[in-house]
């Protein structure tokens, strides 16, 4: 099987020519790479190199990397949820978690035992805290509801940002090799097989997504390059759904819930604006 990349070297030269009596205006049908820090390069594994990716880049703009979505309070979590946290035992958490406004009963499957001051409670299964929006204060004001406000706002920024690329793939990004950059879909984002981020340790990504993203089992995002997860935004307004023995690397923003197949892994966050379900699966703060 082999690689193609998918580039219009002739946009700039066809935009120049046009300019002359009117503009020329995207956004184009295609990718484009325009080298330095306009590049938007999309490699799409199509069998023979036929594959129509079905993008729209707007190639009129220097496009740097996108600033880094602020996580603010958030950022002191690795899965944090409103209405619940819950687990098929055994899963593997590093980092602290939280649910707020719920209470610590929204928080099942993980054996809890609470600290002698009931502002946390430490799990097995947890290597950090947990928190709970009942537990004694400062937790309920200090910690959980700054937090799940600093979720939100970050929800709110990265949905905000305009989009380099629109409708990548028809929502299929399946076997693509995606530079930095904002993406955006007004559907669902389905990835079938594996997706590899290139790009170097300041760059950016940002997914957006009008519906539900769904990973097969046995999917994996790879960063390549020295792409960090801290730097990699999925902001999903439907449900996430990560198949078996999948892995996703990023920060997974959802405004519903997110659910964690058996044997999957995150390297990343979990930010839920409902509920974050497990199935024996592995969530491992990014080591920022």
């Amino acid at each position: 099987m082999t690689r193609s990349s998918l580039n219009f070297p002739g946009i700039a030269a066809a935009c120049l020519m046009l300019s002359v009596g009117a503009a020329c205006e995207g956004p184009l049908v295609g990718t484009a790479d325009s080298g330095g820090d306009a590049r938007h390069s999309v490699t799409a594994d199509g069998g023979d190199g036929s594959r129509d990716v079905g993008a729209q880049i707007d190639t009129n703009v220097v496009n740097p990397s996108p600033a880094l979505v602020d996580l603010g309070a958030a950022g002191g979590f690795v899965m944090l949820a409103k209405s619940g946290i819950s687990t098929v035992p055994t899963s593997a958490i590093t980092g602290n978690i939280g649910v707020s406004p719920a209470a610590a009963s929204s928080i099942t499957g993980f054996p809890l035992t609470a600290d002698a001051s009931n502002v946390f409670a430490l799990s097995p299964q947890v290597t950090g805290m947990v928190y709970a929006a009942d537990y004694a204060p400062p937790t309920p004001s200090s910690n959980l509801t700054t937090a799940v406000g600093a979720m939100e706002l970050a929800f709110t920024d990265a949905a905000g940002r305009a989009p380099d690329v629109t409708e990548l793939g028809a929502g299929d990004i399946g076997g693509m090799t995606l530079d930095r950059g904002v993406y955006k879909w007004g559907t669902g984002l389905l990835i079938p097989t594996d997706v590899t981020l290139s790009g170097t340790a300041t760059d950016v990504w940002i997914f957006q997504i009008a519906q539900d993203l769904t990973m097969e089992s046995g999917v994996r995002i790879i960063l390549q390059g020295g792409a960090r997860p801290e730097n990699v935004i999925w902001q999903v307004a439907g449900l996430v759904d990560l198949g078996t023995t999948s892995h996703c690397e990023g920060v997974i923003l959802s405004q519903t819930a997110i659910t964690l197949r058996t044997g999957s892994s995150v390297t990343g966050r979990l930010f839920a604006q409902t509920a974050i379900d497990l199935d024996g699966a592995t969530v491992v703060q990014p080591s920022e």
